[in-house]
């Protein structure tokens, strides 16, 4: 029995090697790859490897490799067409039934995709020559060299009506092929076909297994009906089940050193893409379309948490709403998304083009987490003023919940997201706040009570507020999230487990402080990768929000690692010392006259509000 190219792509793409192979094989992760014993040697040190950005395996004691069809083959010895059938009623597919049309099918669609492969190069010639002077000069200003353009194979489409038809014709095309390719236009009255594409920078859509299946243009006049045109639904493309820039984010991810975790993102347009992949980023775009079922099953065969980059706008936030409600039902330990929102309103182009590779790659790598983000939007929906929204905002977070087929992580965003909930929900005031609902600060001396405001913007701001930390002590916990060796020399220090003086932060210090003396290799990725997705996120989001304001020198982009590691210290060293002061001074207020004189407690007290200033401004005094 034969079996299409198309049918085999779809197999695998909806089956991970590993989750099949895993059931027969011990495998263990082992950065990007999974690893163990041989099933075809014996052998007692592992050798035998997975891939599953690849889609292979690798068994180096043996010399085997191939894809997942080639190891039931091999494992179980069975036919190509038993393998075959395996692997599809695994994947929920059926059969396809005996065709004797299947093959001329298969040779139709190769048809078009050499017409299309064609026109891809006459585009590449019309972007150098001198139709395409104002396309290059469009491209350099955009901050995308020449040097990029082959590596992207960008073209240009010339404003001529019949350009690439009359090239296209005199290597042996017809008209109607070039039409069901989608790169000629028929018109509804029966005139002659026209080009598609007509004075717009093109760019080539790439389909798995590297064939060019369709186009979009970015149009030059700016004055054209549609700034962005996409090829039309052809039988070799579909829109919903084709990611741009995939097979070069694969390579991406491939490239990636075994022990990294790079990002997946998700973005919204060519040049996003493209300005992605040039900063090293593993990136993709949906085609004009919001995100997919089948693209999300393309997504998470390649990554297990892949970045949804929206635009901060109305628009972007839609966008990322319609994602998260058509993954929601999909999710499973293992499969799901994280959220990034360029900072400024921009997007990543303009970020690449304006501040370079690391401040986008820096920005992008600072993401919310499917369920905070989930929890954002329905406490954003309306205001909580009245007994009638707050339950309205449990009822649909609890409905949001429900929509999760896996009943076991159901319950677990259940929890996650009530816990949420009461924790958003102002608390009743301490005797004598007055008689409007208040919530508070957080926990310790000084912290405020906060009215919440009664309009959107105020609710919004007591809800920052209401989350806020000390801090002096977020940036010395921002510095040690991005920097775990500065703690060395507070590894055993009460003040460092203590969260330096705010309680909110304990936790957190106790967990980098234990993972820093289990791992003596323990750097920020790997501090990064352990916490990501867990109890603190939030938290996270926390101390970035109060260490950007805290002024902190050793948070500045361009300080050195030295004088960094150098401030940090100082700031350390005095807020331990502020904080033994406080206890030493709230202990003797009871005791003046006693062990402690007036004058040592008056030295006490000036020697901290030296401190405290000295915190506040991030100086010495002179």
């Amino acid at each position: 029995m034969r079996f299409d190219e198309a049918f085999l792509d779809e197999i695998k793409s909806r089956l991970r090697p590993s989750d099949v192979i895993g059931r027969t094989v011990k495998l263990q992760k082992r950065g990007r790859e999974f690893v163990g014993l041989s099933p075809f040697t014996k052998e007692k040190t592992p050798s035998f490897y997975v891939n599953d950005d690849k889609g292979q395996f690798f068994d180096f004691s043996s010399g085997k490799t191939g894809d997942l069809i080639a190891f039931l083959q091999e494992s179980e010895r069975l036919s190509f067409v038993e393998a075959v059938e395996r692997l599809a009623a695994e994947a929920g597919l059926s059969l396809p039934a005996p065709d004797p049309r299947a093959a001329e099918t298969e040779r139709k669609r190769q048809g078009l995709t050499d017409w299309t492969e064609l026109a891809a190069q006459w585009f590449t010639r019309m972007l150098g020559g001198p139709q395409g002077a104002g396309a290059r000069a469009y491209l350099e200003r955009r901050g995308l060299p020449a040097t990029e353009w082959e590596r992207f194979r960008l073209g240009f489409a010339p404003a001529s009506r019949t350009g690439l038809k009359d090239y296209l014709v005199t290597k042996g095309a017809r008209p109607a092929e070039l039409v069901e390719a989608g790169l000629l236009i028929a018109p509804e009255d029966g005139g002659a076909p026209y080009d598609r594409f007509r004075d717009r920078i093109i760019f080539p859509i790439v389909e798995g297994r590297g064939r060019i299946v369709s186009f979009g243009g970015r149009a030059m006049d700016p004055e054209a009906r549609a700034k962005y045109l996409n090829g039309p639904e052809t039988e070799i493309f579909h829109k919903g089940r084709i990611l741009y820039g995939l097979p070069e984010a694969r390579r991406l991810l491939a490239a990636a050193p075994p022990d990294a975790a790079p990002p997946l993102v998700v973005v919204e347009g060519y040049m996003d893409v493209i300005a992605c992949q040039r900063a090293g980023i593993a990136a993709v775009a949906p085609l004009g379309t919001a995100l997919t079922e089948e693209q999300m099953e393309l997504l998470w065969r390649r990554h297990a948490e892949p970045t949804l980059c929206f635009d901060g706008d109305r628009a972007g936030r839609q966008a990322a709403f319609r994602a998260m409600d058509r993954a929601l039902p999909l999710l499973t330990p293992g499969r799901s998304f994280r959220y990034s929102v360029v900072e400024g309103g921009k997007d990543p182009d303009d970020v690449l083009r304006e501040q370079g590779a690391a401040a986008l790659r820096s920005q992008l790598s600072r993401t919310t987490g499917f369920s905070e983000m989930l929890f954002r939007r329905e406490l954003e929906a309306e205001p909580l003023d009245t007994p009638e929204r707050r339950a309205g905002l449990k009822a649909r977070l609890r409905a949001a919940a429900g929509r999760i087929a896996d009943r076991d992580l159901q319950s677990a965003y259940r929890d996650d997201l009530l816990a949420r909930f009461e924790a958003a929900l102002p608390a009743r005031p301490p005797a004598g706040a007055g008689g409007a609902e208040y919530r508070r600060r957080g926990g310790g001396p000084g912290r405020a009570w906060i009215d919440p405001a009664p309009t959107p913007l105020g609710r919004s701001a007591a809800r920052r507020l209401a989350a806020a930390l000390d801090l002096a002590a977020a940036a010395l916990m921002k510095r040690a999230l991005a920097d775990p060796a500065c703690l060395d020399d507070g590894l055993e220090s009460p003040f460092a487990a203590g969260g330096f003086g705010e309680p909110a932060l304990a936790g957190l210090a106790k967990e980098i402080i234990r993972l820093r003396l289990e791992s003596e290799h323990l750097d920020s990725q790997g501090l990064a990768r352990h916490l990501a997705g867990g109890d603190f996120e939030a938290l996270l989001t926390d101390i970035d929000r109060a260490a950007a304001k805290s002024g902190a020198p050793f948070l500045k982009p361009d300080v050195s690692l030295e004088d960094a590691r150098s401030q940090w210290s100082q700031a350390f060293a005095r807020l331990s010392r502020l904080a033994a002061l406080d206890e030493a001074l709230s202990t003797a207020k009871g005791d003046l006259g006693g062990a402690l004189s007036m004058d040592a407690f008056s030295r006490l007290k000036g020697e901290r509000d030296r401190l405290r200033r000295q915190i506040r401004t991030w100086q010495d005094e002179p």
